[in-house]
């Protein structure tokens, strides 16, 4: 169930177009509503939306009744936002001592930058990514999605996970943070590694490795294409007649180990991007395919839903949205049992199941009313 402001909703709402557009027709719920904005409806699949006022005494006595029975509660407020509204962790325990409180924030509830919003790309810039993203002579780069924001979802998805397995265990509920700033910093992996241990300060790399050649992306002819050859076995097939018909390149002592090809990296990449030239991205598709070695053309977003495997593996589901009609939303990447988890729920429109949940919790059609009068929901 998310929690959304009355009459205006999660910002993402308002992240469009793109849109699902609305059909004509008499028995379109809500037509005062904008259209569904494509970023709101990927990331909210098999969730109920209602609409309160947080600031409203009402607003809050609702959210408490809703935690009595509730397993986890999430938030990203800034740190010390819901305790004004009287649903701070501390506060709202007493009503649920099982409840799993999970808090994601920009920057963490404590230090210097506690209060400062937390943004994608902000964190991006602050916390290393864009240093180490882009060309090597070129300025920093963004990821292409919002990464950070993914990542640290994922982080506080296993800190719940695992909470729960507490739980069961104890009975007891937890107290859970996860921040932007901090998530980002433990994705740096082995870059992060080679600092704190090594002393070694990163660069940007394009899509090259500082340390395997050929390992990046080439232009080819029409397109673009990932080559690798990560061992000497694997340079000897791509050297080899069926692939660049450079066969003198093997043994050349300049290239024949992966140390001397990083060494001569200046040398070797001109040379086969002269080689990659006279051919078009199918044509080393179909070279390259069946050879034992690490390629992949690359692909737009079309064409990466309309890849055999993506079909194959039923990447996209298709589901009907009461307002929209039938939309298609990427499906879950994990299966259980050999089975996929569905979509179960359409994402909502605003307040869609706010007069629902209400009567749930026991109220009457009269104080339901009575509450959307004064503004709570």
């Amino acid at each position: 169930m998310q929690i959304e402001s009355p009459g205006t909703g999660d910002d993402t709402r308002n992240f469009a177009p793109p849109i699902a557009a609305i059909p004509e027709g008499e028995d379109v719920p809500r037509r005062d509503l904008p259209a569904e904005s494509a970023y709101f409806l990927q990331a909210n699949r098999n969730k109920r939306s209602i609409t309160l006022n947080l600031k409203s005494k009402e607003g809050q006595e609702i959210v408490h009744k809703l935690i009595k029975d509730a397993d986890v509660l999430v938030e990203n407020y800034v740190p010390g936002k819901l305790e004004a509204f009287g649903l701070g962790y501390d506060q709202v325990r007493k009503i649920n001592p099982k409840l799993i409180y999970c808090s994601v924030t920009g920057y963490g509830s404590t230090g210097p930058y506690a209060s400062a919003p937390g943004y994608d790309v902000v964190i991006e810039a602050e916390a290393g990514f864009m240093h180490i993203t882009g060309e090597r002579d070129g300025p920093p780069v963004k990821v292409g999605v919002a990464v950070t924001d993914v990542l640290t979802g994922h982080y506080a998805h296993s800190a719940v996970l695992a909470a729960l397995i507490k739980r069961g265990k104890t009975g007891l509920g937890s107290r859970i943070e996860a921040s932007l700033f901090e998530s980002q910093i433990a994705s740096l992996v082995n870059i992060g590694a080679n600092y704190l241990i090594g002393g070694e300060e990163a660069t940007r790399w394009g899509t090259s490795h500082p340390s395997i050649v050929p390992y990046q992306v080439f232009p080819c002819k029409g397109g673009w294409i990932m080559v690798s050859a990560g061992n000497n076995k694997q340079w000897a097939i791509l050297c080899g007649p069926e692939v660049f018909n450079k066969p003198e390149w093997i043994d050349d002592p300049r290239f024949n180990s992966n140390n001397q090809r990083v060494a001569n990296r200046g040398e070797l990449i001109p040379l086969i991007n002269e080689v990659l030239s006279h051919h078009t991205k199918d044509e080393w598709v179909e070279k390259l395919t069946g050879k034992g070695l690490p390629f992949a053309p690359i692909n737009n977003i079309a064409q990466t839903f309309n890849h055999p495997q993506a079909k194959a593996r039923k990447v996209v589901e298709e589901i009907e949205h009461p307002r929209a009609g039938k939309i298609k939303l990427a499906s879950a990447p994990v299966s259980y049992d050999g089975k996929k988890p569905k979509i179960y729920r359409a994402p909502p429109y605003l307040g869609q199941h706010t007069e629902e949940v209400l009567k749930d919790l026991g109220y009457s059609d009269a104080e339901v009313a009575s509450l959307q009068d004064k503004k709570v929901v």
